[in-house]
């Protein structure tokens, strides 16, 4: 052989032992970063939902009652039927009159309310305020039942981080913006369109924000381009507190499911205080659509 194909031969080699010590540096440089940084296009991301308490054995108080518009008799009808099928133990009232007695509220995991407007007494509202703040009672509402319920009570409006103050134009065409993908009540649900009440509100800063909506300006211009949350989550003291603006009647919510997804899923999420420990989350999320 000759000295120009040794030459050649040789190089050849080199070429190779330098390939695979490229190879056996990579990998294990790769085994210490993990599998997922060595195979990025084949191993899926981590599903980060969290599972959803359930109702199977929750005690729940469901009141309904005050301003008929939004249609408490026919929300409690429907979904009463669905808490039972879930294994939770119901009972309705359509007064506010189980609050006032202590006895009774501590009992109870959740408390459900869709009471517009009205008027509450300070021995009921102490006896709400007191199972929720002190006992872990959780409570769940939507629309004016929870965020639009006894106007004159301060801490009452405290308590549910947010307070009904003008909807504009009435029944409009308004989007609903999905801003949190993570959290079990609003994940892998897309942005969908409304046609309802758009509440504008005045909200707790501290609130976990999962939905928001922005206001045209079409009826208000002063509020164009204003966006307001429109689901939330919060603790009051001890209790978790859930509630959507969405639900100016029951058709409305049924027409689209991703609203009645949010209540349901609110409603199990609340009903944990009493079993599970409060979530942190420092940041409050008024994201961009």
């Amino acid at each position: 052989m000759s000295s120009r194909n040794q030459k050649i031969h040789f190089n050849f080699n080199e070429y190779n032992r330098l390939i695979m010590k490229t190879r056996r540096d990579f990998l294990s440089k790769s085994l210490l970063i993990g599998a997922s940084s060595l195979l990025p296009f084949r191993i899926p991301a981590l599903n980060t939902r969290t599972e959803l308490p359930s109702l199977k054995g929750r005690t729940i108080l469901f009141t309904y009652g005050g301003w008929e518009g939004h249609e408490p008799q026919k929300f409690a009808d429907y979904l009463i039927p669905w808490l039972r099928q879930e294994g939770a133990e119901v009972h309705s009232s359509p007064t506010l009159t189980p609050y006032s007695d202590k006895d009774f509220m501590k009992t109870i995991d959740l408390v459900i309310q869709i009471y517009t407007m009205s008027t509450i007494t300070p021995e009921q509202e102490a006896g709400l305020l007191e199972a929720i703040k002190v006992q872990g009672t959780g409570i769940a509402g939507w629309h004016g039942g929870l965020c639009d319920s006894f106007r004159n009570n301060t801490e009452y409006q405290y308590m549910t981080g947010g307070q009904w103050v003008a909807h504009p134009g009435g029944i409009v065409d308004y989007n609903v913006h999905i801003v949190d993908q993570q959290d079990g009540i609003s994940s892998g649900l897309s942005n969908f369109s409304m046609r309802s009440e758009q509440y504008y509100m005045h909200i707790d800063p501290n609130v976990k924000v999962l939905a928001t909506t922005r206001f045209s300006g079409t009826h208000d211009s002063w509020i164009e381009g204003c966006i307001i949350p429109v689901t939330w989550k919060k603790t009051y003291g001890k209790g978790r507190v859930f509630y959507t603006s969405l639900g100016h009647n029951l058709q409305h919510v049924l027409d689209k499911p991703e609203a009645m997804t949010m209540i349901k899923r609110g409603v199990q999420w609340a009903s944990a205080s009493k079993y599970e420990s409060n979530e942190p989350w420092v940041n409050p999320l008024y994201s961009k659509m």
